[in-house]
């Protein structure tokens, strides 16, 4: 069999006569017609087979077909504006020639409803469903959409360690390990390292797994996930902002430019992701909390007013960026949070101790906090007073410490997280369909 093609490239080559290599999706027997969804990874489309134009055997061949059956397929390539479930649409293939590479035993995931659990269980199945494979496309986009906004800006891509001596946030979520008889961690971030290549080359970003020990079963929580950190030298809290608008901007633009079909197939309402654009809200903490305060006033008595009560110093939960996205059709910054709920390397803010050069940035429909960033502290007293509130020793830090004495200067940068992420431009309910296989609280199989 000759010309063999992507489903992704058909219209291509319509009228011609193609082969097309994959797994069957699904089958719908039509007494002498067969209509065969066939996918590849780079879409779908339907084959149709036609008992009285095809040999007996093929034909008998084409009705016996399992789901995810491996098969090579070739026919003329034909316009059919009802192919829907073809992606992309309107285009299907008259079969002439059927090979079975395998025939599929009985495939445990079918189109009937099943349980969280069991498509958990069977990951490594799931992700061969429509709605997988268009929320992992999105998902190598959003990727590619960062590392080249980063690279055009710019940054220089320099790794950081996953396994590290000391806590990167704080003590609490870390992952420890037995490092040669010697206690290490599984990285929480690559930002101070990152800090250190900042001084190196100016502008760097680090790309590549996290892992936080959180004993959280919320749907926006994984104990393993994905994040960019871009860190600059010579640069304010509002030049951070708005670099980060930038991008954000830009990932989403990227995602409706390529994935109109993906889009359409996961029916995520396109019109909140075209609103994104800027300029995004801005808000300081102080502003954040009495808005806040104000829609708890205005709450009937209940469990959800309950969830959204705060003081002044408190850090948000979820309850409290679902509020507060609601206000805004855009992405909305809060910053300058209090000082106590912030990592111990932001800097305070001038004449007001309390509170930190540090902001949030929160994805609109109720995702809440995508990224999170800070100028850092720079003067290295200050520096130390801040490590000695960790809990670990002092020497663990030596070499971050020491970037205070060798030409410190202001710097910023901040996280963005992958899955939280992908979670709010796909419209997903729980991040654990944004990664591959996801590690959470009580899972890490398969």
């Amino acid at each position: 069999m000759s010309n063999v093609i992507s489903i992704h490239e058909i219209a291509a080559h319509l009228g011609e006569e193609v082969t097309v290599r994959g797994w069957v999706y699904d089958r719908t027997d039509k007494g002498k017609l067969q209509f065969i969804q066939v996918r590849d990874g780079s879409g779908i489309v339907q084959v149709v087979a036609y008992g009285p134009e095809l040999p007996e055997d093929t034909f008998a061949a084409a009705g016996k077909l399992t789901q995810e059956s491996s098969v090579i397929v070739r026919g003329v390539v034909k316009s059919n504006p009802k192919a829907r479930k073809s992606i992309p649409e309107g285009f299907e293939i008259g079969l002439s020639e059927l090979q079975v590479v395998q025939l599929a035993d009985e495939y445990p995931i079918t189109p009937k409803e099943h349980g969280v659990e069991f498509l958990m269980d069977n990951r490594h199945l799931w992700l061969r469903s429509s709605r997988q494979w268009a929320i992992l496309r999105i998902r190598a986009t959003i990727i590619k959409a960062m590392r080249d906004f980063m690279d055009d800006h710019g940054f220089l891509l320099v790794d950081t360690p996953i396994l590290t001596p000391a806590a990167g946030e704080n003590t609490t979520t870390l992952f420890e390990i037995d490092y040669h008889g010697e206690p290490a961690y599984l990285a929480q971030t690559g930002q101070l390292y990152n800090e250190a290549n900042m001084m190196a080359f100016g502008k760097v970003y680090c790309f590549g797994p996290t892992f936080r020990a959180e004993k959280s079963k919320t749907r926006r929580h994984l104990q393993e996930f994905w994040m960019m950190e871009p860190e600059m030298a010579f640069t304010s809290l509002e030049e951070l902002m708005a670099l980060e608008e930038q991008l954000v901007a830009h990932i989403v633009s990227e995602v409706l430019r390529k994935h109109p079909d993906e889009l359409r197939l996961i029916e995520r309402d396109v019109t909140k992701l075209e609103a994104i654009k800027s300029p995004f809200a801005r808000i300081s903490y102080d502003e954040a909390v009495q808005r806040l305060q104000t829609a708890w006033a205005a709450m009937p008595e209940g469990e959800e007013k309950d969830s959204l009560k705060i003081e002044w110093g408190e850090d948000f939960g979820s309850p409290h960026e679902t509020v507060l996205t609601g206000m805004f059709d855009v992405p909305v910054f809060v910053y300058h949070y209090p000082t106590a709920v912030k990592a111990f390397y932001m800097q305070p803010v001038e004449g007001r101790p309390e509170v930190c050069r540090s902001v949030d940035l929160l994805a609109p429909e109720g995702y809440g906090e995508i990224t999170g960033g800070s100028e850092r502290i720079y003067d290295g007293e200050l520096l130390e007073s801040r490590v000695e509130t960790m809990g670990i020793g002092r020497e663990a830090y030596a070499w971050y410490l020491d970037l205070r004495r060798f030409g410190s200067v202001p710097h910023a940068g901040f996280g963005i997280g992958l899955e939280r992420t992908v979670a709010w431009v796909c419209g997903l309910p729980h991040v654990r369909e944004t990664i591959p296989y996801a590690r959470m609280l009580s899972r890490n199989y398969p």
